[in-house]
């Protein structure tokens, strides 16, 4: 695998430094902090992305995608983990969008497929129920045929912007019979739909993310259907592999271990800078160099995929690595804040009462509690590799 940047890949990376410097500007940025402004300002991002032709990198030329190879996909999430951009909202772009497109008829392709480039529906991911986490195939939403339509009822749970979305994509149980992962289909769900309610839940780290979503008799026409009934199971295992990937995130876990070492070099513990000691630098170096292994591991499967294939077992392995990654970093984070991870912030100033990273670290460190878990938890993802890896 060569490593080094060509000349077209270096023209690239100054394109889009040039581009994040110049559309996410400060007024943006503000309006992505402010709860009431959020929505508007993430679909706001998305579309200057979309104008840009940045929308959908991985999606084909064919459906509107840019189509860049694995090189241009490493600079652009490097240089705006870098920048501190936000990513796009996944569920749509990186999740039900690549499902349509690989699975879903030409009707839903020319129905849904636009309109999640232009940002125009938020979606969000009907997986998780309250009794069927990563157990995943026990779910028990069901979904029973009634002339032109289903059915639906049941609940979904830690359903992520719930609260913003224009629709649901939704494994549902259509059939009892055979294995528990057979009778499961993949249906797109309204969630303007008479019959749905949205319950919100407040994370430990103090935000409103995460929702349940109920189902009392929602009627969902045929035609919302994903593919041949009782086969969703084949469709949602081809979206959780690239959910696993993009889990990794090894470009954010890039710019979080910078941030660190940046705080370490200005925080003093006994008269010398932390930076400077050598336990903290021990264990600085070890999560580098897991990083970087990281890194290259990811470089490999989406250099595989560039050439055809899919990600298969490799996303396990990404997603347990990256996630133990993640938490490694927010603990060591925690570390460096000390006590002044306990301080909230007021309404004069976080700097008042301690460090401006303090409660940010606290927050990170227990909203990360939860990486092991979602996306499959890392002891499912383990099971996966043992069976089609190691072949046990």
């Amino acid at each position: 695998m060569d490593t080094s940047f060509s000349a077209e890949d270096l023209a690239f990376r100054d394109e889009v430094r040039a581009f994040f410097t110049e559309a996410y500007d400060d007024e943006l940025q503000a309006r992505l902090s402010d709860k009431a402004t959020f929505r508007e300002a993430v679909i706001d991002w998305q579309r200057r992305l979309y104008e840009k032709g940045w929308i959908a990198p991985n999606w084909p030329k064919g459906h509107g995608g840019a189509e860049w190879t694995p090189t241009q996909n490493f600079i652009y999430e490097t240089e705006r983990a870098a920048s501190g951009v936000r990513d796009v909202v996944p569920f749509g772009l990186k999740m039900v969008g690549p499902v349509i497109y690989t699975f879903g008829n030409d009707e839903q392709k020319e129905r849904f497929l636009p309109r999640i480039l232009r940002s125009e529906d938020w979606w969000c991911q009907g997986y998780s129920e309250p009794g069927a986490g990563s157990d995943l195939a026990s779910l028990k939403t069901r979904a029973e045929r009634d002339g032109d339509d289903y059915v639906v009822n049941g609940a979904k749970i830690w359903t992520t912007y719930a609260q913003y979305a224009d629709w649901i994509f939704c494994l549902v149980r259509t059939s009892s019979e055979g294995k528990k992962q057979n009778g499961i289909s993949f249906l797109l769900i309204d969630m303007h739909s008479p019959g749905i309610k949205v319950n919100p839940i407040v994370s430990i780290d103090n935000h409103h993310s995460l929702n349940e979503v109920e189902f009392n008799n929602v009627r969902v026409p045929v035609s919302n259907l994903i593919g041949e009934e009782d086969k969703g199971w084949t469709y949602a295992k081809a979206l959780l592999a690239h959910e696993r990937t993009s889990i990794a995130g090894v470009a954010d876990s890039k710019r979080a271990l910078a941030e660190v070492r940046d705080f370490a070099a200005r925080e003093e513990n006994g008269g010398r800078f932390l930076i400077d000691d050598p336990l903290f630098q021990q264990r600085l170096s070890d999560i580098e160099i897991e990083l970087m292994a990281l890194e290259y591991t990811e470089l490999r499967v989406l250099a595989s995929v560039a050439a055809g294939g899919a990600p298969g077992a490799e996303s396990s392995l990404l997603k347990i690595k990256g996630t133990e990654i993640q938490q490694a970093i927010q603990e060591l984070r925690m570390e460096l804040a000390g006590y002044y991870q306990g301080v909230l912030p007021t309404e004069l100033s976080p700097e008042v009462l301690g460090h401006s990273f303090g409660s940010d670290a606290r927050q990170a460190f227990m909203y990360g509690r939860a990486a092991t878990i979602y996306g499959g938890s890392n002891e499912v993802q383990k099971n996966i590799i043992a069976k089609a890896v190691l072949g046990l």
